[in-house]
């Protein structure tokens, strides 16, 4: 799968990004060459191969899951630039 400039001008737009012409070409070529190698890799039967989850067939060692220090909230609430009734105010993103 190939993108064209226009695919880039499109997705730039989108993600409310500015690019200049030169950039664009570059990006279409960058994309291009790993979609198709995403491609390839779609491509390779693996049928017979189980799920691998791991490479390693050792285990981990996981620590005990404790809590280790008290309740820190009031702390960081006081560090916010904006709070209100235990909550931090933050601007709008979103309409």
């Amino acid at each position: 799968m190939a993108l064209e400039n226009a695919d880039i001008d499109k997705i730039a737009i989108l993600a409310r990004l500015q690019v200049t012409p030169s950039e664009t070409s570059d990006y279409a070529n960058s994309i291009s060459s790993i979609l198709s190698l995403i491609d390839q890799m779609q491509q390779v039967s693996t049928e017979g191969v189980e799920p691998l989850s791991n490479p390693h067939d050792a285990s981990q060692r996981l620590r005990k899951d404790e809590v280790t220090c008290d309740n820190q909230r009031e702390a960081f609430i006081a560090l916010a630039p904006a709070a209100q009734d235990g909550l931090y105010l933050v601007p709008k993103v979103l309409d």
